[in-house]
């Protein structure tokens, strides 16, 4: 096997390396600037460890909420120098505003001053770093596709829109009669050389019913494994780069996406969600309760009607239930029937826009969560006749109703506002991965994400 290979990082592994960097940047020339200057406010020692450990929570838990680990803005320079100038500015503000755990304050102001800048400029140099040598299409994965010839055109289109990185080099055909199509096939006498010559570090099959159709290149993959070249599934490889499980229109079989998440069934996380939907809807009614005179002041003038209204949703083993919500539409917004809601909608007010992007139209739901029908974190809940009719067109859709609708979830925080069922199949793609893979982490990313569509007015 040839080893001048080309750098790859996984989306994973970009992650970590990214939040590994900015703390260790930032730690380093706040070390370097104390040796050689006169800046004595931050100090790495044995005894003031615990400085260190908060400073990189906070790098790492701002850069999270202003979105530094986002790889699309990663490795934009305009989009990533805002979120830099963000994260720095809150972090050095919490960092100053919690000398319990942090140096006490300096009286010197060129200390904070050489504080903020020396944060500034490592993470602004490092993340430069990374816009040019990583983020680079230079450093492309080769792979090779092993799949029916008529579907590769598509399995590329999709690969190219939710990983560019991939380079496709050539493709293995499992049917017996192949078409023609404008990347390589590759013969199974010749995949061994083909991988060699290519530097292949990994292989995508996508065969229908989960079986190749030939021994001899069932053990052919099975030696290129044994070599080091990794072989993935195309679902997979799908699921792991997007976030969201690859299902269609027509897809039946929920086998596929099992085993769901053992946090569904597991009595310990089933009270500590509940647990936290009890502690932080009751502190998000007490804030309502201190805002909504004030709202409602505003409602009288601006939207010219009621300020509450319910209505109907389905909700946990599709039993329905009646859902509290502020109005941010006209009153007569259904007068011809039910129907989805679209982007920029004209049947919702200027003020109802504003409740909107706030998400504070959503506060009075906590009364929802305090009486168990919801969860703070969950498939949004959706009313009964959209639930039929996206049913009849995707089967699986009925599935996100195996656990609680949450206030935030998943498809929120990773798909903008859907008017359609090709918005439907995508949310529900999002809702069944967080059913799936339900744990603590997912939740605590949920709540950051959501944090950061609050802070940037991203509510739908």
């Amino acid at each position: 096997m040839n080893s001048t290979k080309k750098i790859h990082f996984e989306i994973s592994e970009r992650k970590i390396l990214l939040r590994v960097m900015d703390v260790f940047s930032s730690i380093l020339t706040l070390t370097l600037i104390g040796y050689y200057t006169n800046f004595h406010y931050f100090r790495v020692s044995e005894t003031n460890f615990y400085w260190t450990i908060v400073l990189a929570f906070y790098i790492s838990f701002f850069g999270t909420i202003f979105e530094m680990y986002n790889l699309q803005i990663a490795s934009n320079r305009f989009q990533i120098s805002k979120s830099i100038i963000l994260t720095t500015s809150v972090t050095v503000l919490f960092y100053l505003l919690t000398p319990f755990y942090t140096p006490i304050l300096p009286s010197n102001r060129l200390q904070i001053l050489l504080f903020f800048f020396s944060i500034l400029f490592s993470l602004s140099i490092w993340r430069y770093i990374y816009i040019v040598f990583l983020a680079s299409n230079r450093f492309m994965k080769e792979v090779i596709f092993v799949c029916n010839s008529k579907d590769i055109n598509d399995l590329l289109r999709q690969l190219a829109t939710f990983n560019p990185h991939y380079k496709v080099v050539g493709y293995v055909a499992i049917d017996e009669v192949p078409i023609k199509v404008k990347v390589k096939r590759v013969l199974q006498e010749n995949l061994d050389e083909f991988v060699r010559k290519n530097n292949v570090s990994e292989i995508v099959v996508s065969t229908i019913n989960n079986k190749l159709t030939s021994v001899d290149l069932y053990n052919k993959l099975l030696q290129l494994l044994e070599k080091g070249v990794v072989i993935r599934k195309y679902n997979q490889v799908y699921e792991n780069t997007t976030y969201r499980l690859p299902i269609n229109f027509e897809e039946k079989e929920l086998y596929k996406f099992f085993p769901f998440s053992r946090s569904n069934q597991n009595k310990f996380f089933v009270f500590y969600t509940r647990f936290f939907d009890i502690v932080f809807s009751t502190l998000g009614l007490i804030f309502f309760f201190f805002i909504a005179p004030f709202l409602w002041i505003i409602n009288l003038f601006a939207n010219n009607g009621s300020f509450f209204y319910t209505q109907v949703r389905v909700g946990k083993n599709g039993i329905p239930f009646t859902i509290y919500k502020m109005r941010t539409m006209v009153q007569s917004a259904e007068k011809n029937g039910a129907v989805f809601a679209v982007s920029n909608d004209s049947r919702i007010t200027p003020f109802g826009k504003f409740l909107r992007k706030s998400r504070l139209d959503e506060f009075p739901q906590f009364i929802n969560v305090l009486k168990g029908e919801m969860s703070i974190i969950g498939p949004r809940p959706e009313r009964p006749i959209f639930v039929d009719q996206i049913a009849a067109s995707i089967p699986l859709y009925q599935t996100r109703h195996v656990i609680k609708p949450g206030l935030t979830g998943w498809a929120q925080v990773n798909y903008p506002y859907g008017s359609n069922l090709e918005d439907s199949l995508m949310k529900l793609r999002y809702d069944l991965y967080y059913i799936k893979h339900r744990s603590l982490f997912l939740d605590v990313d949920i709540v950051i994400k959501t944090m950061s569509t609050v802070l940037f007015f991203r509510g739908q």
